[in-house]
């Protein structure tokens, strides 16, 4: 592990640990750009788990494409143990760790990565896409299929969307990527400021719903998971 990181960043020891932990992530994260100014490889994070799984394994999956293309340069994945219980709200504890392993040995790295959870669009404002930036110390986005917390709903047309709002606060962006299909909800989730987040992600779903990097962590983590069953 790091030195500099605090292991109750990536290790606490209970519930009480993990919430003074995101509340002291959540005054690093960076909310403005901090990234290349040409994103040429776009990342993806995913992680395949069943809460009622009695091992208690996870399946990371990270994936760098070629940001024009899509075309794979890289693939990762880790598969492991969560040594922190399914507890929503808190679920970077049980992912981040591996995660952090499948990017150690990801060969080639991403300008930035979209990840599979919300990122600032969270109760205490430390999401997995926080998490995660913050331990690897590299942009990312939170790209979550489905609300946590706040209210907002775009127009019906592909690149429509609204602030994302909870108690007053603007914590990310609602964003129809799709005509006739469900929104996603993005948000910061380190170095990257929202209206950038926003642009990124729209450009990286092709006319699909979901962006091509975490259609690719998510196909190469169920990979990871089916293997593991064999």
């Amino acid at each position: 592990m790091d030195p500099d990181l605090p292991p109750h960043w990536l290790h606490p020891k209970d519930i009480a640990a993990a919430r003074a932990a995101q509340a002291e992530m959540a005054t690093q994260v960076v909310t403005q750009d901090a990234l290349p100014a040409r994103i040429a490889l776009i990342g993806g994070a995913d992680v395949s788990n069943t809460r009622f799984d009695p091992t208690k394994r996870v399946h990371a999956a990270l994936v760098t494409l070629d940001a024009t293309t899509d075309a794979a340069r890289a693939v990762a994945t880790e598969t492991r143990i969560a040594d922190f219980p399914y507890v929503p709200g808190y679920l970077g504890f049980r992912e981040v760790p591996a995660l952090r392993a499948a990017w150690a040995r990801l060969a080639v790295k991403p300008d930035v990565i979209l990840v599979d959870g919300q990122g600032m669009a969270h109760p205490r404002g430390l999401g997995l896409a926080c998490h995660l930036g913050l331990i690897l110390g590299v942009p990312t986005i939170g790209v979550a299929k489905s609300r946590l917390v706040g209210e907002g709903e775009p127009g019906p047309e592909p690149g429509d969307c609204v602030p994302l709002v909870w108690k007053g606060q603007r914590i990310g962006t609602v964003l129809r990527t799709r005509r006739g299909a469900k929104p996603l909800y993005v948000s910061i989730g380190h170095r990257v400021a929202l209206d950038t987040a926003v642009a990124i992600v729209l450009a990286a779903t092709r006319g699909r719903r979901l962006v091509a990097p975490i259609r690719a962590a998510h196909d190469a983590a169920n990979a990871a998971r089916r293997g593991a069953l064999e």
